[in-house]
């Protein structure tokens, strides 16, 4: 499915994490928000940047999940708007792999976005930066993490507002009456009894724990059963759980950090990565037409002299000239 003439689509809050490692990450030291942030690129890849800057950390940044969630654009047409992106240098993939002080090792592949265009050298800089670095914190086992976002539940009209249900202290000690008849407990007493009872289920002491302690041996009449029931509350009330230190976690570090292929995976132990694709995804996308990199300022389009021809001062946005003619071919 190809993209149509695109305007501004953003991601929903619905879009899917991906699993630790293969989220959106920012590469950092980004220029502010600005309408010409990717006016290099043509205009299907500057929606799908636009829709990618706006994802959050750790949102899924595979093309076929972009797809997805994107209500106008196929696979096909994300995928070769993803190669372009990465060519242009707001997109890197790097293999980084871990080392744990347990002597464990593995490979985890992280996917790093940047607002603003990065110069291959830039990117080889942020490549050796990260070697050496320590990731104790987000290196876990398996790297397994799944994060759905909730879904909003309708708010209920006010005339049909549920009434709030009593706590479980609350309920506990209203149903100490039906355990023994001689502790006919108050809902005063209940409310104001309900604390200790709460900090008795704190504690880890459960209903029946509670009822217990307030039914066993008691005298032939009560006279006082509130007073009855906060002086055993108080006097009988468990100790408190003792915490159990959690093992610290053991240190990560990267030791070594090499590029990926953006669109399908391989990385510089087997193949070139040029631009930040192999040189077979990299042809595929030159393929498809003009691929826009890394300009540097020297060369960008500034004002131009017609020299007083007739016509002459007129600019042509070349990009949207071509995508008009492919589309009017079939092409897109």
């Amino acid at each position: 499915m190809a993209c149509p003439h695109p305007s501004p689509t953003l991601p929903s809050p619905s879009h899917p994490m991906a699993k630790m490692g293969y989220g959106k990450r920012p590469a950092g030291d980004e220029d502010p928000y600005a309408d010409a942030d990717f006016a290099h690129l043509s205009p299907r890849d500057r929606e799908i940047a636009v829709f990618v800057d706006h994802l959050h950390e750790g949102h899924a940044m595979g093309y076929k999940a972009i797809a997805a969630e994107h209500p106008r654009c196929g696979q096909q047409a994300v995928r070769t708007s993803m190669g372009r992106i990465t060519l242009a240098g707001h997109l890197r993939w790097i293999k980084e792999h871990i080392t744990v002080e347990d002597n464990s090792m593995r490979w985890v592949t992280r996917t790093y976005w940047s607002r603003t265009r990065r110069s291959e050298e830039w990117w080889a800089d942020f490549v050796r930066e990260r070697d050496g670095k320590d990731v104790t914190e987000d290196h876990m086992p398996g790297l397994a993490r799944t994060e759905q976002a909730e879904e909003p539940s309708a708010e209920p009209e006010p005339d049909e507002q549920p009434a709030e249900e009593p706590s479980t202290a609350y309920q506990t000690l209203a149903e100490v009456r039906a355990a023994d008849a001689r502790m006919p407990l108050s809902a005063g007493d209940c409310r104001s009894l309900e604390p200790l009872a709460a900090e008795w289920l704190s504690r880890g002491a459960t209903p029946g724990d509670i009822t217990r302690a307030l039914t066993d041996g008691l005298p032939s009449a009560v006279t006082n059963p509130g007073g009855l029931a906060r002086n055993r509350l108080e006097k009988k009330m468990p100790p408190k759980k003792v915490k159990v230190r959690q093992k610290a976690a053991r240190r990560a570090r990267v030791t070594r950090v090499i590029m990926a292929c953006g669109l399908c995976d391989a990385d510089e132990r087997t193949t070139e990565i040029s631009g930040g694709l192999c040189r077979e995804c990299r042809a595929e996308i030159e393929a498809e037409g003009p691929v826009y990199g890394y300009v540097p300022d020297t060369f960008l389009r500034g004002p131009r002299d017609g020299g007083g021809l007739p016509g002459a001062d007129e600019v042509i946005d070349v990009t949207d000239r071509v995508n008009a003619l492919r589309r009017a071919a079939g092409l897109l």
